[in-house]
């Protein structure tokens, strides 16, 4: 497996994510915990060292999965997980979307999902067409300056607003945005 530095990070990550949408059986199908289990395994023989997951992937199955396998090798990953619908099909709206509220309770369920105390990557999942990109920089620095999240990343967001969250990062002195 070859390694490359993630982003302007010096974090060294294979070239070869794994995603892991399709761990757990909640949204009705996709691969059971021994099907999973072999798939994390072989991952991980192979020098694979980037784990992508997400709250909402089989409903939170895939994260707790995720954490049963982690258990003794968690230093060995790097794990990245992302917020913004929830983990279950009908969440409270305080714990959906972007805002702090949501992104600081997201988080933490999260973290007990995967049996860990840190995110190496958190990243906003979806724009929620109501959070401004202020709200969502402060966000990751709180976190960040609280030593549970490591990287900030944005995921399917437009370019321009994408740029404009690298910009306000930068003049905030804040968490700089790591991934897109």
């Amino acid at each position: 497996m070859k390694y490359i530095a993630f982003g302007k990070t010096g974090l060294k990550v294979s070239q070869v994510a794994l995603g892991t949408g399709n761990f757990g059986t909640g949204w009705g199908y996709c691969a059971d915990p021994d099907v999973s289990t072999a798939i994390f395994d072989a991952y991980a023989e192979a020098g694979g060292n980037f784990i992508d997951s997400a709250d909402v992937y089989q409903f939170g199955q895939s994260e707790e999965l995720l954490g049963t396998l982690l258990e003794g090798r968690r230093e060995n990953f790097v794990l990245a997980t992302k917020f913004t619908r929830g983990a279950t099909p009908n969440a409270n709206p305080l714990v959906i979307g972007n805002s702090r509220k949501a992104m600081i309770a997201s988080l933490e369920a999260s973290l007990k999902r995967l049996k860990t105390d840190r995110i190496d990557i958190y990243w906003v999942h979806w724009p929620d067409g109501v959070t401004p990109t202020e709200e969502i920089i402060r966000g990751f620095e709180d976190l960040a300056r609280a030593g549970k999240i490591l990287y900030a990343g944005i995921s399917n967001f437009p370019a321009w607003r994408l740029a404009r969250a690298v910009t306000l990062a930068e003049l905030a002195d804040a968490v700089p945005i790591a991934a897109a």
